[in-house]
């Protein structure tokens, strides 16, 4: 059950970045003061809920880019450059694969997305 809470919380944010993004350019979405803050937040969201998913059920989504997830986790919060870098990056790239591969993993293993209590 905490995988699939997890996956969910993941899933929300994403979408939520995709929304408050969408047809956004880079220099229009970095100088989009309450865009680029609400943006940052949901990646938090998503980077905070990536390192609490357990190894094990890393492993088993091994085609979403954990590491990537890491390293803008890093990243965020360094200085103003590298932070953008960083926000961008996961706003073009690691979102939507993220999501995609998701999307895929649901489809082929429904299992991990199920909500069963512990017994």
């Amino acid at each position: 059950m905490l995988n699939s809470s997890l996956l969910s919380i993941i899933e929300e944010a994403g979408i939520a970045v995709l929304t408050l993004t969408e047809g956004l350019e880079k220099d229009e979405f970095l100088s989009s003061r309450l865009t680029r803050a609400e943006t940052l937040r949901q990646v938090k969201v998503i980077c905070d809920t990536a390192l609490s998913l357990p190894l094990q059920a890393q492993a088993t989504l091994a085609e979403v880019d954990w590491p990537g997830w890491h390293t803008v986790a890093r990243e965020l919060g360094s200085d103003r450059a590298a932070e953008q870098e960083a926000l961008w990056f996961a706003v073009r790239s690691l979102v939507p694969a993220t999501l995609m591969w998701l999307r895929v993993y649901r489809k082929n293993q429904p299992q991990v997305f199920e909500c069963k209590p512990y017994l």
